[in-house]
């Protein structure tokens, strides 16, 4: 008799590395005071929640502040692993 296991999700241990859209996100924080990451790009568009998600999965970004204002909102902040991903220090 065959058994089976249920499939767990394991974190990521290879190093992956940031699509071109996390990227172009990740690399404003480089500049920002405390490493803040903007809620819109250049054109004034919402970032895209998964885009924000899925960087902080990765451990590229983190919560940072709650918007008392806009609580949906994710305030983050780069991380140490997103600016060593970026290159920068």
């Amino acid at each position: 008799m065959a058994t089976q296991t249920a499939a767990r999700i394991e974190p990521r241990t290879e190093q992956t590395r940031p699509t071109p859209v996390q990227k172009r996100w990740l690399v404003r924080g480089l500049d920002q005071a405390g490493g803040k990451l903007p809620l819109f790009d250049e054109d004034g568009r919402e970032i895209d929640p998964r885009t924000i998600k899925s960087c902080i999965r990765q451990g590229w970004a983190e919560p940072w502040i709650a918007n008392p204002i806009k609580p949906d909102w994710l305030v983050c902040r780069l991380t140490d692993a997103g600016r060593e991903i970026l290159g920068g220090a």
